[in-house]
């Protein structure tokens, strides 16, 4: 099992309105999400935009891939774009490195 975390950046004057749409994820996303691997998967949010993902799963790669390719991400993605500073979240994520972890 891969440990994945993540750094994104959302523009500050989005903040709010990027929580709300995370209260009301639709549920075909969620179902796409947990068919194609993601497990464990949260996302942490501080005042300055600061984003930080963390997800468990089998092949991180894989997973992925199996969500580039379905039409509820693509649709995901378009809509939540203006959110980030970088564009499209799911090809802007900068990987962190696990140094340590106590099971």
């Amino acid at each position: 099992m891969e440990r994945v975390c993540f750094l994104l950046r959302v523009r500050p004057e989005r903040l709010d309105e990027y929580k709300e749409r995370h209260r009301a994820v639709w549920p075909e996303m969620l179902d796409a999400l947990t068919k194609t691997g993601w497990r464990n998967y949260s996302l942490f949010l501080s005042e300055d935009g600061l984003l930080v993902g963390y997800l468990e799963t089998d092949d991180f790669a894989a997973a992925q891939q199996a969500m580039a390719e379905t039409d509820v991400n693509s649709r995901w993605q378009a809509e939540m774009a203006p959110f980030f500073e970088a564009g499209r979240p799911d090809e802007g994520l900068f990987t962190l490195a696990e140094v340590f972890h106590l099971d």
